[in-house]
């Protein structure tokens, strides 16, 4: 397990971070990013933008090749630095494409955005909204302090699994399932998390459960597994399916069972702890988890031996599993990690949007599961 390429400024050694500053090539804490065999989009949230790379990049800073959310490569700002939402973005976070469209997490307008065909030219406005009745309005909830079938509070993750699409409303504490790809004004099929499609309480008002959620993120699976990642509450549910109604979950990673959630900063992890963990990913047999707090991804291999608690098998970004620390507490390195907050798996590619160093790494993982270790990848009982 090696990285490939990083994308964004270089750092300028020790402790100092990549630059930030606008570019055709820098990133500014890259929350999302989506890849598959030819191309590569990112959320660069920061500069509230999408970059988009028709070809994968191999070297480091390759500039990308087109930009929306901002009218060029040099401005940046919320909706368009100012120009309105209509073709701006405010913090975007998740990003898809799915059965050729665009989708982005447009998370603090609100919404989700749908280009009917990825762009091939910068500065392309979406087609439509999912979350707003249009464009132009950009509030939570339709500026109302309770949520209906059909509004977003601060949506940050997306997912299609098994032909189902899922938002991480995570504002309001619930995912929303359709049994399809939606119409902009169709409400999900299904709600999980809340009791009902009006309430928003953090974990249902009461204390952790295995239906409910604190900040649910993110999505991976198919249509016999079902993975959220609810960050809030440091941990990673699973369905066996992807539920058609509002259930508990079947198993956890991350906590020992359904009914905790302590958080433990700055202790030694170990491989079945996880602490804010924002992104998720599946590929064929295994499950990579972004533990963002811990600066490292995780890999399980799958099915699970156990139904909860069970321990990862490898990790990148730490020397080990007893690591936590930003850039191994030492200095930003070609394979260290500062709060990853998403990641993309494509084949033997893992893309890691690590939003703390200002880039995305492109990382090999092709001998994940062959035995062979690394001082990037620890395998339990080996660390």
């Amino acid at each position: 397990m090696k990285p490939i390429c990083r994308l964004g400024a270089p750092s300028p050694g020790r402790l100092a971070l990549p630059s930030a500053q606008i570019s055709q090539t820098n990133l500014y804490a890259p929350r999302g990013v989506w890849l598959d065999g030819s191309r590569l989009l990112v959320c660069d949230t920061g500069h509230h933008r999408v970059l988009i790379w028709e070809h994968l990049p191999d070297e480091d800073g390759t500039p990308a090749d087109h930009v929306l959310g901002q009218p060029d490569f040099d401005s940046e700002g919320p909706a368009a630095g100012g120009r309105g939402p209509t073709n701006g973005l405010h913090l975007p976070t998740g990003i898809l494409v799915v059965d050729g469209r665009l989708v982005i997490a447009d998370a603090w307008h609100h919404r989700i955005l749908v280009w009917n065909e990825v762009p091939q030219m910068s500065n392309v406005p979406p087609d439509y909204a999912i979350g707003q009745p249009d464009l132009t309005c950009v509030e939570p909830n339709h500026g109302n302090e309770s949520p209906s079938p059909l509004s977003l509070y601060w949506p940050y993750g997306i997912g299609w699994i098994g032909g189902r699409f899922c938002v991480a409303d995570t504002g309001n504490r619930r995912v929303l399932i359709w049994n399809g790809f939606p119409d902009p004004q169709e409400p999900p099929d299904v709600i999980v998390g809340q009791p009902d499609a009006v309430s928003r309480a953090e974990n249902r008002g009461g204390s952790v459960r295995g239906d409910s959620f604190r900040w649910p993120h993110d999505f991976a699976g198919d249509e016999r597994c079902w993975f959220v990642a609810d960050a809030g509450n440091h941990r990673v549910l699973g369905w066996l399916g992807v539920p058609q109604e509002d259930r508990p979950a079947d198993f956890v990673l991350g906590q020992p069972d359904m009914v905790s959630s302590q958080e433990f900063p700055y202790h030694e992890q170990g491989p079945a702890r996880l602490r804010f963990p924002y992104a998720i990913a599946k590929q064929r047999d295994h499950l990579a988890v972004a533990d963002t707090a811990n600066n490292r991804i995780l890999f399980w291999r799958l099915p699970l031996e156990q139904p909860s608690g069970a321990a990862a098998e490898a990790v990148i970004g730490q020397d080990d599993f007893a690591g936590n620390g930003e850039n191994r507490w030492r200095e930003v390195a070609p394979d260290s990690l500062c709060w990853p907050y998403g990641i993309a798996w494509q084949d033997e590619l893992l893309a890691v949007a690590d939003s703390g160093n200002n880039r995305v790494i492109l990382w090999d993982v092709s001998d994940l599961g062959t035995g062979e270790t690394s001082h990037v990848l620890s395998r339990a009982g080996q660390s």
